[in-house]
């Protein structure tokens, strides 16, 4: 294991083992690389590739601090990623989102609030036929992501908001391409919603999976 690795290593052992915690200061350098038995060189590019992931923040004059933690600070790393693939691996965005988009509506399904269910009715009938190109995409992954939002799970969360970008794509280009889409695309939304609505995580399950599909269906043959 390169030297760095191993420091990077035992970093993480003490996060996870709660010797450090969320929020808390690092001890001094000088310290630390003789508590992990390091040399302050390989402690030095740990804590630098630790920070660009965003596990550490490293405050000049200040120290070094584990930062939050939270899902959706870590996966920054993971949407970088996402973005810059291009459209040659579009489909297998797809293919992720078609396993974690249903597990949401599911989970929604059972987690789900009336205030939560009033608003997604009311934001689906923010668009209509004569609604814009602009307005349609918008609300598109307004919907899901608030979707995945009410499934109480921040991972899945932010995960499927790192998928929103690459796969936003073969959506639009379905929209603008094949006759109809647009229609479709807002019946699965009421379906979907319906579904969760009614406490049905089954068949929420099923009306989400069909409606990624079928998106990943047609690009498969669009491509």
């Amino acid at each position: 294991m390169a030297v760095t690795d191993e420091a990077i290593e035992k970093i993480k052992e003490m996060i996870v083992s709660g010797s450090l915690r969320p929020g808390q200061r690092l001890p001094r350098e000088a310290d630390l690389a003789a508590q992990l038995g390091l040399s302050r060189n390989s402690l030095r590019e740990a804590v630098k590739a630790l920070s660009l992931i965003r596990v550490l923040d490293v405050r000049q004059g200040d120290g070094t601090y584990v930062t939050s933690l939270e899902p959706s600070l870590l996966l920054d790393a993971l949407s970088f990623v996402v973005d810059v693939h291009h459209d040659a691996t579009v489909l297998e965005f797809f293919e992720v989102r078609r396993f974690l988009e249903p597990r949401a509506a599911a989970l929604a399904a059972t987690r789900i609030g009336e205030d939560e269910v009033a608003a997604l009715r009311g934001h689906l009938s923010l668009v209509s036929a004569d609604s814009t190109y602009e307005e349609l995409v918008a609300n598109d992954l307004e919907f899901h992501r608030r979707i995945a939002v009410a499934s109480g799970n921040s991972v899945l969360c932010s995960l499927l908001e790192s998928l929103a970008g690459p796969t936003m794509r073969g959506r639009i280009w379905r929209g603008l391409t094949q006759e109809g889409a647009w229609e479709r695309t807002h019946s699965e939304h009421h379906a979907i919603l319906d579904a969760i609505a009614d406490g049905q995580p089954d068949v929420a399950r099923a009306w989400a999976e069909v409606h990624v599909a079928g998106v990943e269906q047609w690009l498969r043959k669009a491509l």
